[in-house]
């Protein structure tokens, strides 16, 4: 028995032998490695997509959500995407945004319910109230004018002293639109690819301000908003009155409510 194992160590004791069977070691390893890793990242792996259009405001429920199988490393290369159906079930999308049909939930367009703000009138500042301009498809610039832009208003109407003369010029410089309504009260731009027609352009203005809006709306003046360019909005200014002569041809045409108080923080 033991003359039978001498070729055998014979042959280990080689170092050519030696150096072979560590490179094919090498070489099994390498592959069953590389095996493992190719079966890994190609091992496919369920992942929630929306199975219909979902607008701003609504609430998920289980019967939005399809799956989809996918190879694993094609998910972890997709950043911000939720692939975990109980992190989408509840959440609701955000605001002014929307999810279209067939495409993956991602953590920015979620919010929890109780995140959404339920209304526009909540973080107004103290002493400011909310006034609707009344506008339609050419003065909202074909639905150009958009929320939180910087705008300003213009006023026409005419001389008192002569009616055949026109005024016209700003009244008001960078005021805020809060919001743009459709003539039911609902977000023009919930569905961005298909916006509504805007009704009512929504600003916060001082009690001043607003008093001086209504006061011109009932007196038939035309206020017009005007969008500027996008530096405008990036680098906004105090909302202010920009001509004591607009201001005087609304008041002359009105009456002055004695003690009346336009100062909301005190009265």
């Amino acid at each position: 028995m033991g003359n039978l194992l001498v070729p055998f160590k014979k042959f280990l004791s080689n170092k050519n032998t030696i150096t072979i069977l560590g490179v094919l070691i090498g070489l099994v390893v390498l592959y069953l490695g590389y095996s493992w890793r190719v079966t890994q990242s190609i091992q496919p792996t369920s992942v929630p997509f929306c199975n219909t259009t979902l607008i701003g405001r609504t609430k998920i429920t289980a019967d939005d959500i399809g799956y989809a199988e996918l190879p694993k490393d094609t998910v972890s290369s997709m950043t911000n995407i939720v692939t975990q159906p109980n992190d989408i079930i509840g959440k609701v999308v955000s605001y002014d945004a929307k999810i279209a049909k067939n495409s993956f939930f991602y953590n920015e367009l979620l919010m929890d319910e109780e995140d959404i703000p339920n209304s526009i009138f909540s973080n107004i500042q103290d002493g400011y109230t909310v006034y609707a301009l009344e506008v339609n498809n050419t003065k909202a610039m074909g639905n150009s004018i958009m929320p939180d832009q910087m705008i300003d208003l213009y006023l026409e109407s005419e001389a008192e002293e002569d009616d055949s003369k026109l005024i016209y010029g700003r009244f008001i410089a960078s005021i805020q639109v809060l919001a743009v309504r459709d003539s039911k009260g609902n977000n023009v731009f919930a569905d961005k690819d298909n916006p509504t027609e805007a009704k009512y352009l929504l600003f916060a203005v001082p009690e001043e301000i607003f008093l001086l809006l209504k006061k011109a709306e009932k007196l038939g003046i035309n206020i017009e908003p005007i969008g500027r360019n996008t530096s405008y909005t990036a680098n906004p200014k105090a909302t202010r009155l920009t001509s004591d002569e607009l201001r005087a041809h609304i008041i002359n045409q009105t009456h002055i409510l004695a003690n009346e108080c336009t100062d909301l923080t005190i009265c």
